[in-house]
C-alpha cells in the first residue's frame, strides 16, 4: 500500500508518461532510467528538462517502488507494468488486477520454470516483498526467452525515433550542452537495444545486418573522401583559392573542365580516325596524298619549314589530306571516310551536351547576391565574406574591400535621391562603350587587311620573317593590347566589379570573335581562289599520267608493254584548300600558345623579380607605385581559353592532331599558370566572390560553339572537297559519304526513311514546332517569376503588418 500511494503521487506528476512505450522484459531494471530520460528529452523544452531533472529521481523512485507493488502480480517480467499501473491510484488498482490475471495465466503456459514461488506470487497480487522475487524471475527468464511481438514492436518504433532524433539533431533550437546529452543518451539507447530486434538465431542476424550497414555508410564516407582526393589539381586550386579567393580560383576549375572535355574528344579523334588510319590504312609514300613532292623533298625536313608546319608534318596524319578516300581499310573493313565525318560531327555533339548539362548544374550555384536592390546592406552583411579564403594579405584585402563596398552602398543610397551625376554618368558610359566600338572595327579592319596582304606574298619567295608570320603577329599583337585599353576605358563606367568583370569578359569575347570571323572571311576567300585553280591543276595532273604512258611506250617501242606506275613524289598535286586551312588554324593555337607563355614569363615573373630586387635601391617604392606586383588578369585568361577552344572546334575538322596539341597546352598550363599566380601575382584590391562566374563563362563558351560550328557546317553541305586528297576526294560533297552508306550498308526502308526525314517538308514544321515549344517554356517561366515577385511583395506586407501590430 505504502508503494502504491507514492506511485500515485508520481502519476500525478507525470502525466504525459502515461503512454510511454515499456523496454523490453529482462532488460527493464537496468535501462529503464536511461530511456524515460530520452523519451522525456523528445518531448520537452529546454526550461522544462532543466526543472524536471531536479525532481527525476524522486519520481523514478517512486514509480519503482510502486513498481514493485505490482510486480508481484504479474509474475517475473511484467514488474515494469504493474509498477506504472500501480502508481494510478485504487481505480487503477482493478484494471492492473484484471490485466495481471490474464498476463499470469498468460506466464503459466509460458513458463516451464517458474515454479511454486510464481504461483504464490501471482495469488498475492500487490505484496512488495514477493514482487522482488517476481523480478529476479524476470531477468532469468528475459535472457532465455525473446520478447513478445507487441513488446519487439514498440521497442523498433522507439529505436528508430532515437536514430530519427539522431539524424535531425543538429536542426533541433537547442543549446549545445542539451543536444550532447540527447545525442549521447540516444546512441547508448539505440547499441544497447537495436541488437535484441530478433527471436534466437534472427537476433543474429539483425545484429549482422545492423554491422554490415555501419560498414558500408563508413565505407562509402571513406570511398567519398577518397574520390574526392584523386580529383586533379584539387590541392593546387585549393591553394589557389586560399591566397587569392574563388573568384581567381574560378579560372583553375574552369581550365581543369576545360582539360576533360578536350581529353575526351583526344580519345573519339585519336581512337576513331588517326589509329585507324596509321594501323590499317596505307603506309606513307605509297600515294600521292601520303608522299611528300620531290620538289620540296630536299627542305622537308629544314627547322623553319617544320615550324611553318609544311614538308612532313604537312603530310602526316596531324592534317586532314593524309587520309585516304578508301571506303574501308583492314581487315576489319573500317569505313574511315563515314568515321571522319560523324566524329566531326559528333565533337560538336558532345561539347554541345556537355556544356549544356555544366550550366544547368550551376544554376543554383551562387545563390543570393543581393543584386534585386532589396535588403542591400544584410546581403552584404551575411553573405560578402569568402570562406575559402586562408591567407592573411588576401583576408585584408577582402575586410578592406567588404568596407569599401559598405560605404559605397552607403553613398549610393543617399545618391538615389539625387539626379545631379546621372546625366554625366551616362554620358561617360555611352562615351567608353562607342570608344570601344571604335576599337573593336578598327582590329577587325586591321585583320582583314593583313590577311589579304599574305594571299599576295603567297605568290613570292624572297619573303621575310616577319612577312611569314604577320598574321599570327597582328592577332597576337591585338589580343595583348585591346583587353588592357579595354579595362582602361571601362574606368569611366565606374561598375561593381563583378558587373565590370561582366562587360569586360564580353567586350574581350566580341574583340576575339571578331577577329576571328574575320580571319575566317579572309581565309575562305583564299578557299574559293584555290577551287577555282583545281579545275585546271587537275587537268595538268591528268594530261602529265597520259604523257607519261605515252612516252614510255614511244621509248620501249612495244605497246602490249605495261609501263610502271609513276612515282607518287611525280605527280602534281591539287592545293588540297582543306589542309590549308588546317595548317593556318594549328599556326595561330601555336603563336597563341608561344605569345600566352612569354606574356607571363617577361610580363608577371620579370615584373615581379625587378620589384622584389630593385626596391631597395630605387628612388620609389615599387611594391606601392609603378610597377608594383602584377595581378591575376581573370578576364583575359578567361576569354584566352574560350577563343582556344573555338579555334580547336573549328580546325579539329580540317587538323585532326589540333586536339592533341590542346591537350597538352591545356596540362601545361595548369602546372605554369599555377605557379606563375602563385610567385608572381597578389591578390586583387578589391576580392569578390565568383558567385554565378562559372555560369557565365559557361554562357560564352556555348555562344563560342555554336558559332565554331557554322563554319564547319558549311564546308560539310556547301563546298567541294579537294579531288586528290582527304576521306572525300572524288564525292560531290562531303555528306554523301552518308548518303552512300544509307544507299549500300542499310535496308531500302531505311533509306526511304531518312529520305522522308530530310524533305523540308517535314523539316520546317518540326522546326516550328520547337519554336513554339520553346515560346511556351518561356511564356511559363515568365508566369512563374511573376508569381514570385506577388509572392514576395505579399511576404513584404505581411511583415510589415506584423510590424505595426
Amino acid at each position: 500500500r505504502g508503494g502504491r500511494g507514492r506511485g500515485k503521487k508520481a502519476a500525478s506528476e507525470e502525466e504525459e508518461d502515461e503512454d510511454e512505450v515499456p523496454a523490453p522484459r529482462g532488460r527493464r531494471g537496468g535501462n529503464r532510467k536511461a530511456a524515460r530520460k530520452g523519451k522525456d528529452g523528445d518531448d520537452e523544452d529546454a526550461d522544462d528538462d532543466d526543472d524536471e531533472d531536479g525532481k527525476g529521481p524522486k519520481k523514478r523512485g517512486a514509480g519503482g517502488r510502486g513498481g514493485r507493488g505490482g510486480r508481484g502480480g504479474r509474475g517475473g517480467g511484467r514488474g515494469g507494468r504493474g509498477g506504472k499501473k500501480g502508481g494510478k491510484g485504487k481505480e487503477g488498482d482493478e484494471e492492473s488486477e484484471e490485466e495481471e490475471d490474464k498476463k499470469g495465466a498468460k506466464g503459466k503456459k509460458k513458463g516451464g520454470k517458474k515454479g511454486k514461488d510464481e504461483e504464490e506470487d501471482e495469488e498475492e497480487g500487490g505484496k512488495g516483498d514477493k514482487g522482488a522475487t517476481g523480478k529476479k524471475g524476470a531477468k532469468g527468464k528475459g535472457k532465455e526467452d525473446s520478447m513478445s511481438e507487441g513488446e519487439m514492436a514498440k521497442l523498433m518504433e522507439e529505436v528508430e525515433e532515437k536514430k530519427k532524433l539522431i539524424a535531425t539533431i543538429r536542426n533541433k533550437p537547442w543549446r549545445m550542452r542539451r543536444r550532447l546529452t540527447h545525442l549521447r543518451e540516444s546512441q547508448q539507447f539505440v547499441d544497447k537495444f537495436e541488437g535484441a530486434l530478433g527471436k534466437g538465431k534472427g537476433r543474429k542476424w539483425y545484429a549482422y545486418k545492423v554491422m554490415m550497414k555501419k560498414k558500408w555508410i563508413k565505407f562509402q564516407r571513406d570511398f567519398e573522401n577518397f574520390r574526392t582526393a584523386c580529383i586533379p589539381w584539387e590541392r593546387k586550386i585549393k591553394e589557389v583559392e586560399s591566397h587569392f579567393g574563388s573568384s581567381v580560383a574560378s579560372y583553375f576549375i574552369f581550365l581543369r573542365w576545360m582539360y576533360g572535355m578536350n581529353l575526351v574528344l583526344f580519345g573519339f579523334t585519336f581512337g576513331l580516325v588517326v589509329i585507324p588510319e596509321v594501323l590499317m590504312g596505307l603506309p606513307y609514300g605509297s600515294i600521292p596524298r601520303k608522299t611528300v613532292p620531290r620538289a620540296e623533298a630536299d627542305s622537308a625536313q629544314d627547322y623553319s619549314v617544320l615550324m611553318d608546319f609544311n614538308g612532313y608534318c604537312k603530310y602526316s596524319v596531324l592534317f586532314y589530306g593524309f587520309y585516304n578516300n578508301q571506303r574501308t581499310i583492314g581487315l576489319l573493313q573500317f569505313r574511315l571516310p563515314l568515321s571522319y565525318l560523324m566524329v566531326g560531327i559528333g565533337t560538336f555533339g558532345y561539347s554541345l551536351m556537355v556544356v549544356i548539362r555544366t550550366m544547368a548544374k550551376n544554376a543554383d550555384v551562387g545563390g543570393g547576391d543581393g543584386e534585386d536592390g532589396e535588403f542591400t546592406f544584410a546581403w552584404k552583411m551575411f553573405t560578402s565574406w569568402d570562406y575559402l579564403i586562408g591567407n592573411a594579405e588576401t583576408a585584408d584585402n577582402k575586410y578592406a574591400s567588404i568596407t569599401t563596398s559598405f560605404k559605397e552602398s552607403i553613398v549610393d543610397e543617399q545618391e538615389n535621391q539625387k539626379d545631379e551625376n546621372i546625366h554625366l554618368r551616362r554620358f561617360l558610359r555611352v562615351l567608353a562603350n562607342f570608344m570601344i566600338i571604335c576599337s573593336l572595327g578598327g582590329s577587325g579592319y586591321l585583320i582583314y587587311f593583313v590577311v589579304k596582304r599574305s594571299q599576295e606574298f603567297a605568290s613570292r619567295d624572297d619573303l621575310s620573317w616577319y612577312e611569314k608570320n604577320e598574321v599570327m603577329i597582328i592577332m597576337s599583337l591585338l589580343g595583348l593590347v585591346c583587353p588592357p585599353l579595354f579595362e582602361t576605358i571601362a574606368e569611366l563606367e565606374e561598375y561593381h566589379p563583378r558587373i565590370a568583370l561582366k562587360w569586360q569578359l564580353g567586350r574581350i569575347f566580341a574583340l576575339f570573335l571578331g577577329n576571328l570571323y574575320t580571319f575566317l572571311f579572309a581565309l575562305f576567300d583564299e578557299v574559293n581562289t584555290k577551287l577555282e585553280l583545281e579545275g585546271s591543276i587537275r587537268n595538268a595532273s591528268l594530261w602529265n599520267m597520259k604523257e607519261y604512258y605515252a612516252n614510255f611506250t614511244l621509248n620501249s617501242n612495244d605497246t602490249e608493254a605495261t609501263p610502271p606506275p609513276m612515282h607518287p613524289s611525280d605527280i602534281i598535286r591539287g592545293p588540297c584548300w582543306e589542309t590549308g586551312v588546317g595548317i593556318e588554324f594549328v599556326k595561330l593555337t601555336v603563336s597563341d600558345i608561344q605569345v600566352t607563355y612569354l606574356t607571363i614569363l617577361i610580363g608577371d615573373f620579370a615584373r615581379a623579380v625587378i620589384v622584389r630586387f630593385l626596391n631597395y635601391c630605387w628612388c620609389w617604392d615599387l611594391e606601392a607605385g609603378f610597377p608594383s606586383y602584377g595581378e591575376f588578369d581573370i578576364s583575359g585568361n578567361v576569354l584566352g581559353l574560350v577563343f582556344n577552344q573555338g579555334m580547336i572546334w573549328m580546325g579539329a575538322f580540317y587538323a585532326p592532331g589540333l586536339v592533341g596539341i590542346n591537350v597538352l597546352r591545356l596540362l601545361s598550363s595548369m602546372y605554369y599558370q599555377c605557379w606563375a599566380v602563385m610567385a608572381t601575382n597578389v591578390p586583387h584590391e578589391r576580392v569578390f566572390k565568383a558567385s554565378k562566374s562559372n555560369n557565365f563563362y559557361m554562357g560564352l563558351l556555348l555562344l563560342i560553339l555554336f558559332l565554331s560550328l557554322l563554319p564547319v557546317v558549311y564546308t560539310i553541305m556547301t563546298l567541294p572537297p579537294s579531288f586528290d586528297c582527304g576521306p572525300f576526294s572524288g564525292k560531290a560533297k562531303m555528306f554523301d559519304v552518308i548518303m552512300e552508306t544509307i544507299d549500300l550498308d542499310l535496308p531500302a526502308f531505311l533509306g526511304t526513311l531518312f529520305s522522308y526525314a530530310a524533305n523540308p517538308g517535314l523539316i520546317i514544321p518540326a522546326v516550328l514546332l520547337m519554336v513554339l515549344a520553346i515560346y511556351y517554356l518561356n511564356s511559363v517561366s515568365e508566369a512563374y517569376q511573376g508569381a514570385n515577385m506577388e509572392l514576395k511583395k505579399k511576404m513584404q506586407m505581411v511583415r510589415l503588418q506584423q510590424k505595426k501590430g
